[in-house]
């Protein structure tokens, strides 16, 4: 039992960018931890509308071990018209005993002011201005350098994406442990799953769900 939680542990915590992820909020379980779950067989679950960005997510973190699968294999079009009943049956027969799911809850958009930077560019002293330029007027002085004296603020607009992830035990069929992440500047979908991922588990060892 043990090396399975080891494997889970390893798998969850990878590297990335993480800096820009971070836990908002979160809720575990008082009386179970995903420790004592013991996972041997975890299902992953992409909560989007997009095919594409389902398979980029639950791939991501299937891949990464063999006690993860992706739900596209079980849930699909074929089940699509299953009662929940019937579909957490067919989950039970593939003898899986835990549900990983990430859902995006929604995005925001947030527009900041990147202020202008000053660039000193004379290092000889104030004569060092003028070498070189005697006899010049203050119109070519001028044009020659005065693109280097400011560079001008310009508004910034970012895109934070907030996303919920749930950890549920078939064993017991509850839910057991639920965090929000948010990620800003998000350019690459996997490197945001891993992120997001590596927040969880730093959030589950604080909070007990995991040992540190």
């Amino acid at each position: 039992m043990k090396k399975y939680l080891v494997l889970l542990i390893a798998v969850l915590a990878l590297s990335s960018c993480g800096s820009n992820t971070s836990i908002v909020n979160s809720w575990r379980d008082p009386d179970v931890t995903v420790a004592q779950e013991h996972f041997k067989k975890v299902l992953v679950v992409a909560l989007v509308k997009d095919e594409a960005s389902r398979r980029i997510t639950e791939n991501r973190i299937a891949a990464s071990n063999q006690i993860f699968k992706t739900s596209y294999q079980f849930l699909n079009e074929t089940t699509k018209q299953l009662t929940q009943e019937q579909k957490l049956k067919i989950l039970q027969d593939e003898n899986f005993d835990g549900v990983v799911t990430m859902r995006l809850v929604s995005t925001e958009k947030e527009t900041n002011y990147v202020p202008g930077t000053y660039t000193g560019m004379y290092y000889g002293g104030f004569d060092g201005m003028y070498t070189g330029m005697y006899g010049y007027g203050f119109g070519n002085w001028y044009g020659m350098y005065s693109p280097n004296f400011y560079d001008p603020g310009y508004y910034q607009e970012t895109t934070s994406y907030m996303v919920e992830t749930n950890i549920f035990s078939l064993k017991q069929n509850k839910l057991i442990w639920t965090g929000t992440t948010k990620s800003d500047y998000v350019t690459d979908l996997g490197q945001t799953v891993d992120a997001i991922m590596q927040a969880v588990v730093g959030e589950m060892k604080k909070d007990g769900s995991l040992p540190k």
